[in-house]
């Protein structure tokens, strides 16, 4: 067959070639590993694809996205991330707090990976270091755990009289438990509170707190910044509401739901962030190369209709730093 000929059937094939069957051939695969099952996180993947389109990716036009969640169940998670890699996804990110992480970091050293962590993640054993990561993966700190003993003086400020305070924690998420216990433990030692440690790590755990809560009537009560808690979110701000028990909360979606008063980082932000470190991987770059990104923007939110009903008075000078007043 003459050379001519032979360039003219290739260019006749790829042009009868199903257009499906060569997207397959050239689409990129994200895995996304998360902690949580797919309800109440609508507004955190909207961010999460703005932050793709940003940086030129689609999902079902030039990306595919492959979901595994883990459904609160941290040991469904290294069967996950395992089948992630046999996958053999370009880039995996993981949210829901540390357990995706750790999970994504065993079941690869090569495959790209971006996290989304509430703690320092070099102390998780993710990275090297914040400025240089190192290896396979890079991502976002949420800066949650830093801010517990920051979120209890504002909890302080707005209940001066306080001085029996119960701590709610996910027993199942050990590492983040105990630098909230650490953390919170120290300022409120310092404030010569009383802490009572209260562990849920399902619904029904949930009750059985408030259960106690509602036979030792604490002052205020200090939820742990965890993915279960906030995914519970709903349950806790109607057991407050129930108890009339004031509390602070780790993200702004609980103040949202009915919540008194949240202090942390911006989410959605952080989930934009993400995925545009996972669209610079997609186009070349390493996260070696990426550092590790620390959360900056903060969020005070006060719901003042849940202070009304609670019978709490706002010092003015704590609504004057809010960033938001919900009426």
């Amino acid at each position: 067959m003459r050379r001519r000929e032979f360039i003219a059937l290739i260019g006749s094939a790829a042009a009868v070639w199903p257009l499906p069957a060569r997207a397959q051939q050239t689409t990129p695969v994200i895995g996304f590993l998360d902690t949580r099952s797919n309800h109440g996180v609508g507004e955190r993947m909207r961010a999460f694809h703005e932050g793709l389109k940003e940086a030129g990716f689609v999902e079902g036009e030039n990306l595919t996205v492959a979901y595994r969640w883990g459904e609160h169940r941290i040991d469904r998670l290294p069967d996950l991330a395992a089948e992630l890699v046999r996958r053999n996804v370009a880039v995996i990110v993981t949210s829901g707090g540390p357990p995706a992480a750790l999970a994504a970091a065993a079941a690869t050293s090569t495959i790209p990976t971006v996290f989304l962590v509430g703690e320092d993640p070099v102390r998780l054993g993710l990275v090297r270091s914040l400025a240089r990561p190192g290896g396979n993966r890079t991502g976002v700190n949420l800066v949650l755990n830093e801010l517990e003993g920051k979120r209890l003086g504002l909890l302080r400020e707005l209940l001066p009289q306080a001085t029996r305070l119960a701590v709610l924690v996910n027993p199942a998420d050990a590492t983040n438990s105990a630098t909230t216990l650490r953390e919170v433990g120290a300022v409120a030692r310092a404030f010569g509170m009383q802490v009572q440690v209260l562990n849920a790590s399902t619904p029904r755990e949930i009750d059985t707190a408030f259960e106690s809560i509602g036979r030792e009537r604490p002052d205020a009560l200090f939820v742990g910044a965890s993915a279960f808690m906030n995914i519970r979110r709903i349950q806790l701000v109607q057991l407050a509401a129930a108890h009339r028990l004031p509390a602070i909360y780790g993200l702004r979606e609980s103040t949202e739901a009915g919540g008194l008063m949240s202090y942390g980082s911006d989410i959605l932000d952080a989930y934009r962030q993400i995925a545009a470190y996972a669209g610079r991987i997609l186009k070349g770059a390493k996260p070696a190369d990426l550092p590790v990104v620390q959360q900056s923007k903060f969020e005070l939110v006060i719901n003042l209709a849940t202070a009304r009903a609670q019978g709490i008075a706002i010092p003015t000078a704590l609504l004057a730093r809010a960033d938001e007043v919900i009426e």
